[in-house]
C-alpha cells in the first residue's frame, strides 16, 4: 500500500496506527484509541515525546482526544478529536472522558475556582474555547457561577452554551489584538496565525483545520482579487494567513510584530514581497 495520508491528521507510524486506518496503510499494530479529556488549561501537542520538542498545536481544557499509546516516560501519542491533529502530549494532562461539554469559555480567558468564590486561589486559567460540563449553579454576593465537572466553578458571564455561535468571527479575532505570537499557540496567552483563524471561526460555529495550507484548501472560495476586499476575507501567503478587518486592514498573528496586530494589508504585502513571497490566494467564506 502507498502511504498518501497526511500524517498531521492521521495517526500512523511504522509500528503503530489507528485501527480506523486499517486497510489504508501498513503498520505492525493497529489499536483502538482510548477517549480521554484535557484537564489542564492548555496542553501542548508536541512533535516528539519530550518537553523541548516543537509545539505543533495545543489542546484546550475539556477538549477530547484519543490516546493510542503512553510510553514509560509519561508521554501519550494522541489525536485531537476537534481537528484531527496528531502528536505527543504529557499523559498527566489527560483524564477520563467524563460528561459531554455543555458550555465553552467565551471570554478571552477566565478562571476556574475550586468553589463558587472569586476570593479563592484559582485552580487554572481557562482560555477561550475551553469546554466544561455544567452540573449546576451557585451564587454569592459577588457573582453567579457554573459548577463544572469534574470540579470547580466558573463565573457564568464568561461562558456560552456549546451550541451558541458568535455572530462575527472577525470580532472574535479582534479580541486577540496584542496577544503574543506563539508558534502552535491557540490562546490569548500566545497564538499563531492559523490558530487565530481556527479559534475565531470555531467560536462562530465553523470548524477549520489547523494549518495554513489546510485552511487555504478547505475554507471558503477563492476570489479573483480584482473585486474589493471585505471584512472576513482570508488572505494567504505560503505559511501565513490573515483576516481582513475591512477593505484595507488586516488582522493577523505574526512574527514581525510578535503579536496579533492590525495593519494595512498593503504594508503586509510589501513586507512579504521584499522576501520574495507573494499572496498565494484570497478566500471568501460563504
Amino acid at each position: 500500500m502507498t502511504e498518501t495520508l497526511d500524517r498531521r491528521i492521521n495517526a500512523y507510524r511504522p509500528d503503530l496506527a489507528d485501527a480506523r486506518l486499517r486497510g489504508q496503510i501498513e503498520a505492525e499494530r493497529f489499536v483502538e484509541g482510548v477517549p480521554m479529556r484535557v484537564e489542564r488549561g492548555t496542553a501542548a501537542l508536541r512533535r516528539e515525546p519530550r518537553a523541548a520538542a516543537m509545539q505543533e498545536t495545543e489542546a484546550l481544557f475539556g477538549e477530547r482526544v484519543h490516546v493510542f499509546e503512553t510510553d514509560s516516560d509519561g508521554w501519550s501519542w494522541v489525536q485531537l478529536d476537534a481537528d484531527g491533529y496528531v502528536g505527543w502530549m504529557e499523559a498527566s494532562a489527560l483524564g477520563e472522558a467524563g460528561a459531554a461539554a455543555t458550555h465553552r469559555v467565551s471570554a478571552p480567558s477566565t478562571l476556574l475556582f475550586p468553589e463558587p468564590d472569586i476570593k479563592r486561589p484559582s485552580l487554572a486559567i481557562l482560555p477561550m474555547g475551553a469546554r466544561v460540563a455544567k452540573a449546576g449553579e451557585a451564587e454569592d454576593r459577588n457573582a453567579t457561577y457554573a459548577i463544572v465537572e469534574p470540579a470547580g466553578a466558573v463565573v457564568v458571564q464568561h461562558l456560552a452554551a456549546v451550541g451558541d455561535a458568535a455572530p462575527d468571527f472577525v470580532a472574535v479575532a479582534e479580541r486577540f489584538v496584542g496577544a503574543p505570537y506563539l508558534w502552535g499557540g491557540r490562546t490569548v496567552a500566545g497564538i499563531d496565525c492559523s490558530g487565530l483563524v481556527q479559534i475565531a471561526l470555531a467560536m462562530a460555529g465553523h470548524a477549520a483545520p489547523r494549518d495554513t495550507d489546510m485552511q487555504e484548501t478547505a475554507l471558503g472560495a477563492r476570489i479573483a482579487g480584482i473585486e474589493p476586499l471585505r471584512r472576513g476575507d482570508l488572505v494567504f501567503w505560503r505559511g501565513h494567513v490573515g483576516i481582513m478587518l475591512d477593505g484595507e486592514r488586516l488582522i493577523h498573528a505574526n512574527a514581525f510584530h510578535m503579536a496579533t496586530a492590525v495593519e494595512p494589508l498593503a504594508e503586509t504585502v510589501r513586507r512579504y514581497e521584499a522576501k520574495g513571497v507573494a499572496v498565494s490566494s484570497i478566500r471568501r467564506l460563504g
